[in-house]
This record gives C-alpha cells, structure tokens and sequence, in this order.
C-alpha cells in the first residue's frame, strides 16, 4: 500500500502528478484538494456529501466497498444557526454535525473525498461516469445522489438574511426555540391555512399574513377566526432584522408588525440536474422519484435525503443514507453472485 506521505515525496522527485496518479487506488482520501488527471474506478460514487451522502458512505465503507464522495461544499443549511430532533446531536449547528460524520467516514479506508462540482453524468457499458467541473471523469458501477435541493428565496427584502434564521419552514427543526413567542405565518390558500393550525401548537400568538388578498375558502377564513389567528393582507415590503433575526415586517403602506419568527415555504429546485439528464422521473412536486430502497427510475441509480422528499430534517437524512447505502451494497453483491 502506498501512503499518501510517500505518494507525495514520489510526486515531488518525480515532478509529474500524472506519472504518481498510475499508483493504485489506495491514497487516503482526497479531502487535501488536488489535481487528478485519469479516469478513476470505485465501486460506487456518491454525488453530495453532507448528513445522507455520508451515511450512504459509511453503510457502503462497511461493506468493504470502494467509495468516492463527490462534494462542492456548499449545503442549503449553511446558514442555520443549529439543528434539532437529531437524537445525541440536538442543538449542534450543522457544521460539527457534518463535520464529526465526515471524520468517522473517514476512518473507512475504502471511503475517498473529492472537492468539486459534478456537472455532467453518463452511462456506460459497464455503469456510469461522473464529469467534475474542472474536466476529471470516475467511473462507477452505481451511483447515489444526496444533492439536495436549492431554495429559491422571496424577493421580499431581508427574507433570504433571515433564511433558516427566524424566517423558518419546519416547526420540528424550530418550533420549540420559538416557542410562545410571536409568531407569523407567510402564505395563502391551502398553505396559509394548514400552517396556521399546525403553528397553533407551538404558539398562540399567532398571525397570517397573506401578502396580498386573501385566497382562502370562508369555511377557513372562519375556523381561523374562531381560534383567534388574525389575517393580514398588506403586501410586505421588507423584513426588518438583525443579524438574521426578525423584528418586524414592514408593509408596501408604510406600517409595521413585530414578530420574532416567520413561517414560510420556499419554492425550490434540484441542486443537481444530472439525475434527470440520466433519465430519472421527478415526482409532481419536483422531488427525485424513488421506492423504497431509494431507487431511482433509472437502474443503477439511487437518491436520498433532502432531493427525494419535503421531509427535510437531519435524522431523516441519515436514515436514508444509510437505506440507500444498504440497498446499493446488495444489488453489487447479488449482481456478482
């Protein structure tokens, strides 16, 4: 086995990556970015590596599989002060969460890191290749996508600042931090509605704020009323906050409304679009389709976490990661059986 130590004083008496890359597939892990010039073969390639790209990794780096995750970096709860309902880890920010998981996949030696974006994905006789924006190509027998999705935020000024801050889409992850305290919810229709009663748990101080006129049915606009949850229908000019944390909305009339959060459903799209370039169905609501084992309608392809579904909370995540990781390692081993 050649270690990474001598791997690099290799490339620095030879003076050529290219020459040190023909090494085999045994370096420890490419988390120290650099360069890679040839096609690499793993068993199994992981688009996205945060809380379920990582818990597919270890399922798989337990199974004695060789792994490449391929991560940019860049995950959509970057912003989110701390996160909750994750069982040993509740009220950690993100960050150490990811951070911890990475290190105990590391301890894989199967399991290797690339920093980078995946931008193009093909298949091939023998299963599929992955492009990274900087032009390197690996080869794999299955793939897995744990990219998520992207938030697209509302051009209500100070709302992408308050984003996962004090303007919030999950009362599971947030409710109880916000607990009594005055609360808004920014919707309408179905939405407005279905929220406003669910919020009514953690707080009865509670107001809707339609931004613009009001879609509701009466028979809604009614049970609203009856539990005391006000309907506002200005349309919103700016979120006021500091450092992210809500003060009040200021109206296109010039008035005002204090509140300490604001319940809110972004619109979104797939962070990565290779699974559609490869062929695999989205859902009506734009999730990547799986079943579930987290397959794709694509053979060979599997997807977890935040790309598959609205359920968008850590522990979930995790669970399937680790799903997927399982169901990818026992299609290999049937398929060689």
């Amino acid at each position: 086995m050649v270690t990474l130590t001598s791997r690099r004083e290799f490339i620095r008496q030879s003076g050529s990556i290219v020459t040190a890359l023909a090494l085999p597939f045994s370096f420890t892990k490419f988390s120290t970015p650099f360069r890679m010039t040839n096609q690499k073969q793993v068993d199994v390639i992981i688009v996205g590596g945060s809380y379920s790209g990582l818990a597919a990794a270890m399922a798989l780096g337990r199974a004695l599989k060789h792994v490449l995750i391929i991560d940019s970096g860049k995950p959509c709860n970057r912003q989110t002060p701390h996160s909750h309902n994750f069982i040993t880890h509740d009220g950690k920010t993100p960050k150490e969460i990811a951070t911890l998981a990475k290190q105990q996949v590391e301890a894989y030696s199967t399991v290797k890191f690339f920093n980078g974006l995946a931008t193009k994905g093909a298949k091939t006789e023998s299963g599929f290749e992955i492009e990274i924006a900087s032009g390197e190509t690996f080869s794999a027998q299955k793939l897995i996508f744990a990219t998520g999705i992207k938030d697209i935020m509302s051009d209500i000024k100070g709302y992408t600042e308050c984003w996962g801050i004090s303007v919030l889409h999950c009362p599971y992850c947030h409710g109880y931090e916000v607990r009594n305290e005055k609360t808004g919810i920014l919707g309408n229709g179905e939405y407005g509605f279905e929220f406003s009663g669910m919020i009514s748990n953690w707080t009865k101080d509670l107001t809707l704020f339609t931004n613009g006129k009001s879609t509701l049915t009466p028979e809604q606009t009614a049970k609203l009323e009856h539990h005391h949850i006000p309907i506002v229908e200005k349309e919103i000019e700016k979120l006021a906050h500091a450092n992210g944390h809500l003060e009040k909305i200021i109206f296109k009339d010039g008035t005002t409304f204090s509140v300490k959060a604001l319940y809110a459903r972004s619109a979104f799209e797939q962070h990565c679009v290779i699974p559609q370039t490869l062929g695999c169905e989205l859902t009506e609501e734009g999730y990547i389709k799986v079943d579930p084992a987290q397959k794709t309608t694509v053979p060979g392809v599997f997807a977890c976490g935040d790309n598959t579904t609205r359920i968008r909370t850590v522990a979930n995540a995790v669970a399937m990661g680790t799903t997927a990781g399982m169901m990818v390692n026992k299609e290999i081993i049937f398929e060689a059986f």
